[in-house]
């Protein structure tokens, strides 16, 4: 067995290295853009627009529903980018991704609402979030995966964390647009119309995100397998045959991150509406917490680099499992220092130590040829599970437990034990925790 690194060939691209990484998250900012917007709105708004209801709670868990419906159509999205990416182009693949992505969610803020055009109101917001999973099934795999393949080997999980932080960026944007907006306008207003402004203002991230991505050129790894005429034929269908238990493991290492970023800053919202705790506590601690996010995730990108992406990824999820149940008890005295302590704990530092690591460790566990392939059906099948799902049994868990969060942190605590296991059966990958690189991260 011989073995092969790119420390060599990532000195030519550090020049690319930092146009990529800005083009990659740019599009992970305009997937968790569309992601927070819906989000917020469909607790605060879309129950009554999309789905009347004489039960406010029964509004919400119907919004909710086409908030899962989404997640349902990205491993299908994965599946087929996957094989775009692994057969045709990383770049090509992200170009359609992002156009997918973001005139979606400018299409939500044009849609006329139940009081106008009645049942299909809520089927063309259905719609229209079907086609959206579809294009994020291919989007953030993709974007991880170009930064990882131009990234030196021993600063990998630094390089490719940048992408991660294209999350919390696009969280804050809405975030701060719908505060700002509320702080404006009049319920009503928000109601009539308010609420369409942050859908219709996601064109200019994709517009940035669009004219960046056609500048890049195709990853150097993808390149020489191409120019070898090495690339895999039917790459899904050869990652599922070589890898299965490889893909089994690393969705259920991907459960506890997707469950953790909705849970802390989409799901708490439920929360907080069925427990009347302030909305404003809740919402200016989330900020700060993810504000100091986008700090935390190159740190933990880098501690992956030093101690190897397992024990980062793990020390996250156990951190998250621990600390689940005293979060919702500090949420409760509905005191802004004990609530912003909380968020610090579980989403600055729990969530990025999962996080980080995860842009260099996936696209690392897989070869070239079926890489692209490989890391979006982890992506979107864990997602499916630990966010999509949740959106969903989230209202229901607070309606079977008359708001207690018992269940929530219940749910957690499972999706955080399975991670754990997950991890600890697979492999390292972290160039300096292990004796040589992935003999095929070339080939």
């Amino acid at each position: 067995m011989t073995t092969t690194t790119h420390d060599a060939d990532a000195g030519d691209h550090q020049p690319l290295l930092k146009r990529v990484a800005s083009a990659s998250a740019i599009g992970t900012a305009a997937e968790y853009y569309d992601f927070f917007a819906y989000g917020t709105a469909a607790v605060l708004f879309f129950g009554q627009l999309f789905f009347p209801s004489a039960d406010p709670l029964v509004g919400t868990l119907a919004a909710f529903a086409t908030y899962a419906v989404g997640f349902l159509a990205r491993p299908l999205g994965g599946i087929v980018f996957g094989h775009i990416g692994d057969k045709v182009g990383r770049k090509k693949a992200l170009v359609i991704t992002i156009l997918i992505v973001g005139l979606g969610t400018f299409c939500i803020g044009l849609l006329p609402t139940y009081d106008k055009i009645g049942i299909w109101a809520p089927i063309a917001l259905i719609l229209i979030r079907v086609l959206q999973g579809f294009g994020v099934g291919g989007e953030q795999a993709g974007a991880v995966l170009m930064t990882a393949e131009y990234a030196p080997p021993r600063r990998r999980g630094f390089y490719a964390s940048w992408v991660q932080i294209g999350a919390p960026a696009g969280f804050l944007l809405p975030s701060a647009l719908f505060a700002l907006l509320t702080a404006l306008l009049s319920p009503a207003q928000m109601l009539e119309w308010g609420w369409r402004i942050p859908f219709l203002l996601s064109l200019l991230l994709v517009i940035v995100g669009l004219f960046i991505r056609l500048k890049i050129d195709e990853s150097p790894v993808f390149a020489q397998i191409r120019a070898t005429k090495a690339v895999e034929s039917r790459p899904v269908v050869e990652v599922a045959r070589a890898y299965p238990g490889l893909i089994g493991k690393g969705v259920c290492a991907k459960l506890i991150e997707a469950c953790a970023f909705a849970m802390f800053t989409v799901i708490v919202l439920a929360y907080g509406k069925a427990n009347q705790l302030s909305e404003s506590i809740l919402l200016e601690t989330m900020i700060v917490a993810v504000v100091l996010e986008i700090f935390a995730i190159p740190l933990m990108g880098h501690l992956s680099d030093r101690l190897g992406r397992k024990p980062v990824y793990i020390a996250g999820a156990l951190l998250q499992v621990v600390c689940i149940v005293p979060f919702f008890m500090l949420l409760n005295a509905d005191n802004f220092w004990l609530t912003q302590l909380a968020m610090i704990v579980v989403l600055t530092l729990g969530h990025s130590m999962c996080y980080a690591p995860q842009a260099s460790y996936f696209p690392e566990l897989f070869p070239t040829r079926v890489r692209c392939s490989g890391i979006a059906l982890i992506w979107q099948i864990g997602s499916l599970v630990g966010s999509g799902i949740l959106g969903l049994l989230a209202v229901k868990i607070l309606q079977m437990t008359g708001g207690h969060y018992y269940g929530l942190a219940g749910y957690m605590i499972v999706l955080g034990v399975i991670s754990a296991v997950g991890l600890w059966l697979m492999p390292e990958t972290a160039p300096q925790r292990r004796q040589q690189e992935y003999q095929d991260w070339h080939h």
